[in-house]
């Protein structure tokens, strides 16, 4: 039988990891896959079996405050062989030669259970919004993404950790839409686009920036994923015309960071944070 070997991913893997988000129902893109491996081609890892790869796992690392798993995936026809853990054992062991101080992961109800064996313990609840293309468009025109300069400083308070050599790759992708105190990206998916990260230093601020965003595709379908802790931030969801769609639980492992759940309206994705 042959040996799955575990390597670091590549640009020519990038089509095969595709097919794994594919297979999983998962709404990235092949964008998404190349902005992982250029911002972490050492943390990006994939196992090859039967000359393709057939699981990944990827490491996004925030300085040395955090450090985020994401991308835990493998084909329907090669799980239960241990894949995921080795994958998991191998982004942990590169996370502690960063000296990383703490290492979170959003994780679904498949993968929890393998990650609490590993010392992962429950942060909270993630939950996921959905709003249908047919559903009542927010009133107003499209605008144009906003010149006002991304007040980047709000991010550490809310996020705990320095995340902007994420948001630089996310600008080249889609403008944010920004005002003095908050801030709100986008990007298109697979299946849905995508809001966030969007922080916040109130409910007002995000209302407007959101707002903004959604009017720039008025007839496309939306995800938006929130912390259950930010209930202004439910609100405007159920407000905007998103219903709950899915839940997962926020994992962290190592030094519990200092953070501000109440100026996070969007997270910036269950593989970035």
């Amino acid at each position: 039988m042959p040996e799955a070997s575990l390597r670091l991913l590549r640009p020519d893997d990038l089509q095969g990891a595709m097919e794994l988000s594919r297979l999983a129902g998962w709404n990235q893109t092949i964008d998404d896959w190349q902005m992982l491996l250029h911002l972490e081609p050492e943390g990006s890892f994939a196992i090859e079996l039967d000359n393709r790869i057939v699981a990944t796992t990827t490491l996004l690392c925030y300085g040395t405050k955090l450090a985020w798993i994401g991308m835990v995936l493998t084909r329907p026809e090669y799980r239960r062989r241990g894949f995921a853990r080795r994958l998991m054992e191998a982004a942990l062991q590169r996370a502690a030669a960063l000296k990383i101080e703490s290492v979170k992961l959003d994780a679904t109800s498949d993968g929890q259970p393998l990650y609490e064996k590993l010392g992962f313990k429950t942060e909270q609840i993630i939950e996921r919004w959905f709003r249908d293309a047919t559903a009542k468009n927010v009133a107003g025109t499209t605008t144009a993404p906003s010149t006002t300069p991304l007040p980047i400083e709000i991010d550490a308070d809310a996020f705990g950790a320095n995340r902007s050599i994420l948001f630089q790759e996310l600008a080249t992708r889609n403008r944010p839409h920004a005002s003095n105190d908050a801030f709100c990206f986008s990007r298109n998916g697979s299946r849905c686009n995508y809001l966030g990260p969007c922080v916040a230093k109130g409910p007002d601020s995000a209302r407007g920036v959101i707002e903004e965003t959604l009017k720039g595709s008025p007839q496309s379908s939306w995800y938006w994923d929130l912390l259950n802790t930010n209930k202004k931030a439910l609100g405007l969801a159920a407000l905007l015309g998103f219903v709950p769609q899915r839940r997962l639980e926020r994992m962290s492992i190592g030094h519990r960071l200092t953070k501000n759940d109440q100026m996070v309206y969007a997270i910036a994705g269950f593989e970035l944070g």
